[in-house]
Formats: C-alpha cells, structure tokens, sequence
C-alpha cells in the first residue's frame, strides 16, 4: 500500500495554474471543471484568506455528471469559448482533475475551431501547486515569446514568481523592490503579478532576473538565459544578494553605499535589540518551521544560524511528514512554531504552550499589507520584532497577579508532594519551551493539588500528574 498523507500542504497544479495565469491583465482563463469549482478561488476558500482576490478574468466549463459521465466535455468547452470570444483578451483553456480523469484533450477540437485559444493541461492528479506553478510560468514563455534574440537593458531587472495564493507576498515583493532600488537597479516587469502576456517577451532583455521563490520559477529564468539572483532572506543572504545585484548591474559602489546606509537605518532596531537584555534569551528559544521551502529554509538561516536560536526542526511542506511532525512536537515542543493552519490545530490538539506565528498557506491570515515581511532587511526586523514582543507576552504569565476568587471558592489547600510526583512533573516541565516552564509547573501544581484534595487524598502521587497530563 502507498504511504497515507495526512493533512494535505499543498494544493493541486489545477489552482496552480489559475494562480499563475490569472494575473496576466489580458488573460481569460477557462477552467475545464465542474459545477462550483470557481467558487473555491474566486472567493479564497482554498487557502481561508484574502491572498487570492475576487478573479474577474476566470470562468469554469460548469460540468456536470452528464458531462463527466457519458458526453464528454468538449461541448460545454465549446459553448464557453463562444461566449467568451472578442473579450479583448487571451483565452487559455486549463483541465481540472475531473476533465482528466475522463480523458478530455481539446488539442485537436481547438486547433480546427479555435486556433487562436491555447490548452495547457495542468496534470492536476500529478504535480503539486509549485510543480505546476513553475511548469505553468514556462508554458506560457514557450507559448508567447517573440523568439528574437535579446537586447539586454543595462541597469533592468525583473521578478519571477509572486502569483495568487502565495503567503505574504504584497510585503516581501515590496521588501524586494525596495533592495533593487537602494542597490541601484531599475525595476522592468515583475511576473505574473504585474504583468501582461505582452511583457513575456521583453523578460529576456532584463539585465537579471530575480527568482522570488525557491519553490518555483527557476526553469523559466534559466531560459531566459540571464543571471539569476534568489530573493534573500536573513542578514547574511541580504547583503550577500545587494552585491552580487551591484556587480551584475555594474552599480557596485552604490551597492556598498546602500548597504552601509541600510546599517544605520532599517537594521538598526535589530542592533538595538542584540545588545538589550531580551537578547539573553535568544541561546534559549527553541523554534520550528513548516512552510514553503522558500520561508523554512530562510527562517531557519537568519534566526538559527545568524541570531543563535535554537532550530529544533525546519521542514519543506510540500514534502513533510505531517504525522511525524506531529509526533515530534508532542515529544518536543518548541517555544515558536512558524507553519500553517494544520500546525495551529496539532499544537491546539496537544494542549501545547508553544507561541504559532503564521508563515505558510493554507491558514487564516490576512497578509495584504506591506508591513509584515519576512525578506531582505526589514524581514529580519520584522521577525525578531514579533519573537521579542511574544517572548514579553509570555513573560506576563509569571507576574502574581492577585485573581478574584469566584463566590463561595474555597482556596486551595497545600498539599505535599510524594518524591516520585516531583520528579514526574519535573520531567513534563522540561519538555517545555525554556521561557514557559515556570508557568506550565506552576500551572500543573495548583492542578494536581485541587485533584488530590477533590479525590480527598493526602499526598499528590504519579498518578495523579497523569491524569493531568
């Protein structure tokens, strides 16, 4: 039997490809899909956020059973396109799980009625979102480039990647724009975010091209055949990416003038906070990441190896084990956890005293605005920012705050601990992040106290605790 996935990460190359074309201001996409599929992008139920705006330029076959059952759905196909024709805009036609599975091809039906609407078959069944995202972003350089050769534009550079339904990618795109522009650089397209199938031809005379995400876009930079620099993440990878950006653009002395400047203002906050006494802390704080690989391997540089934190795990969703994963926070919690919705509901499920900061998609998080970057300089701000403020947080459970006791309690009686009690609680205690440990034994104490005097037992035992826990 083939491994059970639990908790699905990604979604399908289907709403890879609609993520991906629908962008494209002169695009209209037909999806070859059943009853009520647009519904799941048009209003972002896919990933519960507003990252996938309402998609004015995407219209679904609509198929039903008789379709999918006997007929077939090149009808319906047919019926759509002719709606849809003299719109003013590029018609691509994308296959859903469902038409596949029924063998529809409309190859051939295209090419003899509608040669001008292009099919791309998104092997929804066999590829993942970035699978598809990087195989859709190359299908559309195959099919509407000009193939003259190139005249690069010295001093130009373009972005791949950002697409509908990526996490955070308004704030870190502007993070990235903003590094172009301090390092000297002139921005020409950002692709397919702010673009049109007009632009897929001049992507070629970028000076360098600009890979937002580890997951996807490298197979259409490299054939574009210009150098290629990663969107950084973290201290290091920054100012490693405004150099080499300079040397490629021949702006090295603003480069280094940038990067200086960058010191003494937007890094600054970050010097400030290494040398205050919450800095103490950091050797202490035991993360762990599930998230694109972009963000898992980004966090798991700046905070881990830059900051000195401690990385208790740092996973790829596409690829991780969920089940493992839950296993291995039940064993050890981490004081952060940056991942999804799914990590939110193990956490939830473990009665975990572990802070989760969303940093993947699918989760309930609103990321429209600029403000929230986890790239470049202010993302290495912005994150140690929210540990720090989370790490003051959790310190406000250790203040003794006087509780008003409900009317008619009685307060709890003291009483003694058997040596074997002790050591248990001492052992879940360690098991906690560092920070929380003096709250989650005093907690666990004043519990197992209340139980042993309601259970009218002297002595708080083993057995107890386990109750407890």
């Amino acid at each position: 039997m083939g491994k059970t996935i639990r908790d699905e990460s990604t979604a399908s190359a289907y709403w890879a490809a609609v993520n991906t074309f629908c962008p494209l201001s002169d695009i209209h996409v037909i999806a070859d899909a059943p009853v009520g599929c647009y519904n799941l992008v048009g209003v972002a139920v896919m990933d519960y956020t507003d990252a996938i705006p309402y998609l004015e330029n995407f219209t679904p076959t609509s198929l039903t059973e008789k379709e999918i059952a006997s007929s077939g759905t090149t009808e319906v196909v047919r019926d759509t396109i002719e709606k849809l024709r003299g719109n003013g805009r590029q018609l691509i036609l994308v296959s859903s799980a469902e038409s596949e599975m029924i063998g529809s091809d409309h190859e051939h039906m295209l090419q003899m009625h509608f040669p001008e609407v292009r099919f791309f078959p998104s092997d929804s069944l066999g590829e993942n979102e970035w699978q598809g995202r990087d195989r859709a972003l190359l299908w559309l350089h195959s099919q509407f480039d000009d193939a003259k050769p190139a005249i690069i534009e010295p001093g130009t550079v373009s972005i791949i990647g950002p697409t509908y339904g990526c996490f955070n990618s308004p704030s870190d795109l502007a993070e990235l724009k903003r590094l172009i522009a301090g390092t000297g650089g002139r921005l020409q397209h950002v692709f397919p975010f702010e673009s049109s199938l007009r632009d897929i031809s001049d992507l070629k005379n970028s000076d360098v091209i600009i890979v937002m995400y580890r997951e996807f876009g490298l197979a259409l930079a490299e054939a574009l055949q210009r150098p290629v620099l990663y969107a950084p993440m973290g201290l290091d990878d920054t100012a490693t990416f405004i150099m080499e950006l300079g040397r490629h653009i021949q702006k090295e002395q603003q480069a280094a003038a940038f990067l200086l400047e960058e010191k003494r203002t937007i890094l600054r906050p970050l010097w400030d906070l290494w040398r205050g006494p919450q800095a103490e802390w950091f050797p202490t704080v035991r993360f762990g990441v599930a998230a694109a690989r972009t963000y898992a391997e980004g966090l798991e540089r700046f905070l881990g190896r830059e900051m000195g934190m401690q990385c208790m795990f740092s996973l790829d969703s596409a690829v991780a084990d969920n089940t493992s994963l839950r296993q291995e926070i039940a064993a050890n919690q981490p004081q952060f956890f940056f991942g999804r919705i799914i990590d939110k509901i193990y956490l939830a499920e473990l009665d975990a005293k572990t802070r989760f900061i969303p940093a993947g998609f699918p989760g309930p998080i609103v990321r429209r605005a600029l403000g929230t970057p986890f790239m470049g300089h202010s993302g290495a701000v912005y994150i140690l920012q929210e540990i720090i403020n989370a790490l003051y947080d959790m310190l406000f459970n250790f203040l003794p705050i006087n509780r008003v006791a409900a009317s008619g309690e009685a307060p709890a009686p003291e009483i003694p601990w058997s040596p074997e009690a002790g050591e248990l609680l001492d052992r879940i205690v360690a098991k906690a992040p560092f920070i929380s440990q003096i709250s989650l034994g005093r907690e666990l104490r004043k519990k197992a106290e209340a139980l042993a005097a309601k259970q009218g037992k002297e002595t708080v035992t083993p057995d107890i605790i386990q109750l407890l826990h």
